[in-house]
């Protein structure tokens, strides 16, 4: 049984209304594929193929996306006097295991993990959000996180300082910031978890229990949380332009993600 890798799907995605009036962030397309799928498709090149989707605004549109993706991958011929017999051809279909949960439309990150919990089997799991993209060395993350033997790792990023700030001593975490002071640029949350179960403890089920503000800062408050530096590619799709680059990056043969053939 690998790993399984929790994906953050249920935000509203603000900043591409335009977009998201119809799907949720997690489905908008780089180069005609969901990000989701590139996501996915990341993780699968390092062999992690069992994933847990937290679903909330529009999930039915992740639902019915995972329902179809054999038909829609593939060739395929449907006998109509019995419907449920489908033969596909020349099948694109992943060796995948998407479990897909509803947790709730306003539900926070630390919330949704909580309420995936009964799907999480093993003694740890990964989990990231459902809208960036890395070339971050997963087996190197995986066994950095088995060597330390604390409940938490966090990928540590440098890219402009508009996210969570981790304060580190060495590769652990001292403090978890949510927000960084104005002007200050150091490590930040750049997603990419692995946790051993006793995570769960520090989250609850309520819908405003957000992952990055208590749970985060009591594990690194009880010296639980550690770092992994990647230096290499990360970006987040937070704006439009983050989308463009993106899509330069996969059109220009520059897509550090892909893992996969």
């Amino acid at each position: 049984m690998t790993m399984p890798v929790v994906i953050l799907c249920g935000g509203q995605g603000t900043r591409f209304r335009e977009q998201t009036e119809r799907k949720p962030k997690p489905m908008i397309e780089i180069a005609g594929r969901p990000i989701l799928w590139h996501i996915m498709s990341f993780y699968a090149g390092h062999g992690y193929k069992d994933f847990v989707l937290c679903l909330g605004y529009m999930g039915d549109v992740i639902k019915r996306y995972f329902l179809d993706f054999a038909a829609m991958q593939s060739d395929f011929t449907v006998d109509l006097s019995a419907p449920n017999r489908i033969e596909f051809h020349q099948s694109a279909a992943r060796d995948w295991r998407v479990t897909c949960v509803d947790t709730g439309e306003a539900t926070m990150t630390g919330g949704r993990l909580a309420r995936v919990a009964p799907y999480l089997k093993g003694d740890d799991f990964m989990l990231t959000y459902g809208d960036g993209l890395s070339d971050v060395d997963v087996p190197a993350l995986v066994k950095f996180h088995a060597s330390h033997g604390k409940i938490a790792t966090v990928t540590g990023v440098r890219p402009p300082g508009r996210f969570g700030e981790l304060v580190t001593d060495g590769p652990r975490v001292r403090t978890f910031a949510e927000k960084p002071e104005e002007g200050e640029h150091g490590v930040i949350n750049g997603g990419f978890f692995v946790f051993k179960k006793k995570m769960l403890d520090y989250v609850s089920p309520s819908e405003s229990c957000t992952l990055e503000r208590e749970p985060l800062e009591n594990v690194a408050r009880d010296g639980e949380l550690m770092v992994h530096q990647h230096r290499g590619f990360w970006q987040c799709m937070d704006t439009y332009r983050d989308l463009v680059k993106l899509e330069e990056s996969w059109n220009g043969g520059r897509a550090p993600w892909r893992t996969w053939q």
